[in-house]
């Protein structure tokens, strides 16, 4: 039988918000946070309807939203760029003297937060797919990628951008070798840049919003050729454990929410940070309920970084990033 005198003082105390606070097992911190940002030539934002409150943007208020980050907290921000001529191999991705290389410039001249910049082709090329297609095979609708000539272009696309004044290049392609590559062709110009690579990147329902933003969709099949079955975990493990043998300093589950469980058991695998990202689906899914006043925005956002970080991601990419920066803030 429990000792009620004993128990008594800290039953109340146990009510008090202080007290939650003091012994909660897992805390947030705007500083883990990164921010993705979107890159667009000219001179005006351009609102993306199927995700509220995100635009892409260009260069100079690219640079001010960054110094506006900086500020609120957020260290690091992950860039996606695009280009206005696409061809069969996105050759556009890696022109040092594209808008795009230009704004990287721009943002690493002001404040100090810490770039990071994707390295993929979908945006760049004009079948939609993250990397070069092979002839297509009569009668067949899947992508086959050409994985050797894939790599020459991620190698010249991520050594561009560290040119340019990345701080960690982040090759999202799911295309085998990728992150040995792009650290062969860094280390030969010498350049130290972090490598932070999509290792987990599942064939997701959860991307639709975000494709919409560069009209990035495949004009024909699907990527389910290079991105992971959503049904695998133990596939995910050596993606990751690859990865980081390659030379990755960085490892990516994503989406975050439908594989909390994968975030845990890569977690428990590799021994360099890791990062799970928090997609367009589940961001709109939430700012949907939130606008029809189906949830609190504030205490769901919170909650679900809670459940990212418990399952053991060090870092959380989240279009929220700057909202949240400013909740966490307010229950320190």
């Amino acid at each position: 039988m429990k000792n009620s005198d004993h128990n008594q003082k800290p039953a109340r105390l146990r009510q008090s918000a202080a007290f939650r606070a003091f012994v909660r097992e897992t805390n947030l911190s705007a500083g883990n946070l990164v921010m993705p940002l979107f890159f667009k030539e000219g001179r005006s934002a351009e609102p993306i309807p199927s995700m509220p409150g995100i635009k892409k943007m260009p260069k100079d208020m690219l640079v001010r939203e960054a110094v506006r980050l900086e500020q609120l907290g957020i260290k690091s921000i992950l860039v996606f760029g695009s280009g206005t001529k696409k061809d069969a191999e996105g050759t556009s991705s890696y022109d040092e003297k594209s808008p795009f290389h230009d704004a990287l410039r721009a943002i690493k001249k002001q404040g100090n937060i810490l770039l990071i910049t994707d390295v993929c082709l979908c945006a760049y090329t004009d079948h939609g797919h993250c990397g070069v297609v092979e002839k297509k095979v009569p009668g067949s609708k899947a992508a086959h990628i050409d994985n050797k000539r894939t790599l020459e272009v991620l190698a010249k696309v991520a050594l561009s951008h560290a040119k340019a004044g990345a701080d960690i290049v982040a090759p999202s392609g799911m295309t085998d070798g990728q992150v040995k590559a792009i650290r062969e062709a860094l280390d030969k110009e010498k350049k130290e840049t972090a490598i932070m690579s999509y290792s987990a990147k599942y064939a997701s329902a959860f991307y639709g919003p975000f494709r919409s933003i560069y009209d990035s969709s495949p004009v024909f099949g699907d990527r389910r050729t290079y991105q992971m079955d959503p049904a695998n975990k133990e596939e995910a493990l050596r993606e990751a454990v690859l990865d980081v043998h390659e030379g990755a300093d960085i490892v990516m589950v994503k989406p975050a929410l439908a594989y909390l469980d994968v975030i845990s058991a890569v977690r428990a695998k590799v021994h360099v940070p890791v990062a799970a990202y928090n997609v367009s689906g589940e961001y709109s899914m939430v700012k949907a309920a939130a606008q029809k006043k189906w949830l609190n925005e504030k205490t769901a956002v919170l909650e679900i970084m809670r459940s990212i970080k418990r399952a053991g991601a060090d870092i959380i990419i989240t279009y929220w990033a700057g909202e949240a920066a400013g909740w966490i803030k307010s229950l320190e």
